[in-house]
């Protein structure tokens, strides 16, 4: 006997591309549990699976940098913070956090479905009486229209959104004059995509000739200490934390002063979550 969910929960995260460098992710989680049934006639309580199964994946995977450590040109080494990732390709980024921000994988290159698979792998260490396999997909959403991934770190975040690593693939509406605006959509999602949004406060002031064309993040939370370094046009640094709150708000702002009409932004937050902001003239 199969016992599915759909749509079981969601993974953000963050994962490093020997193509397109740091990149943001959001995966929503179908599952699938074989067993054999019990006296009460059920194989697994759905109230107790979906606990059970976004527990785990939260405490592990969530919110953390996905490093494939054979990748080409990147080196991990322990270091002060708790570890140090540095990459040359397809451009250099310094990255030191604590271990719990990074998810190591040896592999090449994240795959979502190879991931789901060893996800699996992980929870059938432990399974609950009566489980005998699972599996879990990991799939995008379905976007019709404008979609940008971005990642961030926020240092004011109780939980792991403090983590300066993770990130989202995120929808983004557009409105003017009481209507949708795919141009300007599509236009703003191109210029956000595979960036790392950066609160101007954590941005580490640098005069030297070999810093001028990259920008560092650094702060400190109750997780630990964070250093992050990428190519300066790969960031951009927005005037305040990088809550999807401030995203929506700045945007408003950006596209009512350049185009010079009243703006509604809808941002969303990886899936199904986000923020609506309005500039006015």
């Amino acid at each position: 006997m199969t016992l599915f969910v759909n749509r079981l929960t969601q993974l953000d995260v963050s994962l490093w591309c020997p193509q397109r460098g740091l990149i943001g992710a959001s995966w929503q989680v179908d599952a699938e549990l074989d067993g054999e049934l019990g006296e009460d006639g059920m194989l697994f309580d759905f109230g107790a699976v979906k606990p059970w199964i976004k527990s785990r994946l939260d405490a592990g995977i969530d919110h953390t940098l996905l490093v494939p450590t054979r990748a080409p040109a990147i080196e991990i080494a322990e270091c002060g913070e708790g570890l140090s990732v540095c990459t040359a390709l397809p451009y250099p980024m310094e990255i030191r956090a604590p271990r719990q921000a990074f998810t190591l994988l040896p592999w090449q290159e994240i795959a979502p479905q190879r991931l789901g698979d060893h996800l699996a792998r992980e929870l059938m260490k432990r399974p609950p009486s009566r489980v005998s396999d699972i599996r879990l997909r990991l799939r995008d959403e379905v976007i019709d229209g404008a979609a940008y991934t971005y990642s961030h770190g926020l240092k004011r975040h109780v939980g792991n959104c403090q983590r300066i690593a993770h990130g989202h693939r995120s929808r983004l509406h557009i409105w003017q004059r009481g209507e949708r605006c795919p141009a300007l959509e599509q236009e703003w999602a191109s210029r956000l995509n595979d960036r790392y949004l950066v609160d101007a406060e954590d941005i580490l002031c640098r005069n030297e000739p070999e810093w001028r064309h990259t920008l560092t993040s650094r702060y400190r939370t109750d997780q630990g200490r964070f250093h992050l370094r990428l190519p300066l046009d790969r960031c951009i640094a927005l005037p305040g934390p990088t809550t999807v709150e401030h995203i929506a708000a700045w945007l408003a702002q950006r596209i009512r002063e350049e185009t010079g009409t009243a703006t509604r932004v809808q941002a969303f937050e990886g899936i199904d979550k986000g923020a609506i902001a309005e500039a006015r003239t």
